[in-house]
């Protein structure tokens, strides 16, 4: 997958990156996240709560249903503490929180310091599966710093290469 990137768009708040995807560093998560893509997808996001500046974007199940690639993925690349441009994906196992039947896959940009992956259900780590460059970060940060004012939006994600 070289040369492989997830493209991420919000227009309201003028979000458009791509992100490199690291499947040498967490190959099962990147496989996860490209498989997922094999068309550009709309999920939902908001500014997160609890793990500080982070726009969390949780995989609708039904965007998963049938999916042979939709099983528990392990730490890969892991972090508790996701730095600005961090593009992280989470896994948490059906009915770890609040007896949620279904796994949750939520992707995470990670756009400012101070950020921690502290959850209700306490720390939990995730997988860096991509990164913004370091030349978009600003623009990433203002961008998601516009989608923190402006409240849930949607977030496309897309196939992308660098």
């Amino acid at each position: 997958m070289t040369n492989c990137a997830v493209l991420i768009e919000e227009p309201r708040s003028g979000l458009s990156v791509k992100a490199l995807l690291l499947d040498g560093k967490a190959p099962e998560n990147a496989a996860f996240l490209w498989e997922y893509l094999v068309k550009p997808r709309i999920v939902g996001g908001i500014h997160a709560m609890w793990t500080g500046p982070e726009i969390s974007c949780p995989i609708p199940p039904q965007h998963l249903e049938g999916a042979a690639y939709a099983t528990a993925l392990p730490a890969e690349n892991a972090t508790l503490n996701p730095q600005p441009g961090d593009i992280v994906l989470s896994y948490v196992p059906p009915r770890m929180w609040g007896g949620n039947p279904n796994a949750i896959f939520d992707i995470g940009l990670f756009y400012g310091a101070g950020a921690r992956l502290l959850f209700p259900i306490g720390w939990l780590a995730g997988s860096v599966v991509a990164q913004v460059p370091p030349e978009e970060r600003e623009h990433f940060a203002a961008a998601c710093g516009a989608i923190r004012r402006n409240g849930v939006c949607d977030v496309t994600f897309s196939r992308t290469e660098v």
